[in-house]
């Protein structure tokens, strides 16, 4: 007789087994930052989409792949100083082709699961620290706050993605050659990154504010 604890575990048994682009266990992947844990979503995927399925959710981001979430950041990649235009804006396959690639070389570089590099680079790019306006008596100040987790993956996947065109618009290195050497550099806390550089400044900014 099978019983609902047995059946669930059936259910549950593929899903173990499914690998990134066929290629890389997630089930491995440990979050150490006890405050992302909540936020980074590790859950298998063979190709990192949702189809937007969480859009209409309050807090869905959270329940979204990071590698996923690292696509979508991909393909804000337009104009220098634009958004959401140009050549990337809305491609999500090619920023998923990107990505791809991108963790192809990250692992011929380190060795280590590329997912594992990725996230370790999101927990040393996210800001711990900002600063908010408030208006007291006609006069404005700037005020440091703590940052919420989910928007301190934003802030990270936000810096990466920017520090990648920065670095890559009008050279003649390629997108995934200067999105690998970003990861690395930040999973690394290497001052030489651009997300590190932008954190490290909104938190200084942000203690003169106390």
């Amino acid at each position: 007789m099978v019983t609902e604890k047995s059946a669930r575990a059936v259910q549950e048994e593929p899903h173990k087994n499914i690998k990134l682009f066929n290629k890389w266990d997630l089930s491995e992947v440990v979050v150490s930052d006890p405050g992302l844990k909540r936020v980074i979503s590790l859950k298998p995927m063979l190709i990192p989409t949702s189809m937007g399925r969480h859009e209409h959710k309050k807090f869905g981001k959270a329940e979204v792949n990071i590698i996923e979430r690292l696509v979508n950041s991909m393909t804000h990649f337009g104009r220098r100083y634009a958004k959401n235009t140009g050549r990337m804006g809305g491609k999500k396959m090619k920023a998923i082709n990107i990505v791809k690639s991108t963790l192809d070389i990250i692992h011929l570089r380190t060795g280590q699961n590329p997912v594992a590099v990725v996230v370790k680079a999101i927990e040393n790019a996210s800001p711990n620290e900002d600063t908010t306006r408030i208006a007291y008596g006609g006069v404005v100040y700037h005020v440091s706050v703590d940052v919420s987790p989910l928007r301190r993956v934003d802030l990270a996947l936000r810096f990466i993605s920017e520090g990648v065109r920065e670095a890559c618009f009008s050279s003649p290195r390629s997108v995934e050659e200067v999105l690998a050497e970003e990861i690395i550099l930040a999973a690394n806390n290497d001052p030489n990154s651009y997300a590190i550089k932008k954190k490290n400044e909104q938190e200084r900014i942000a203690m003169a504010s106390r």
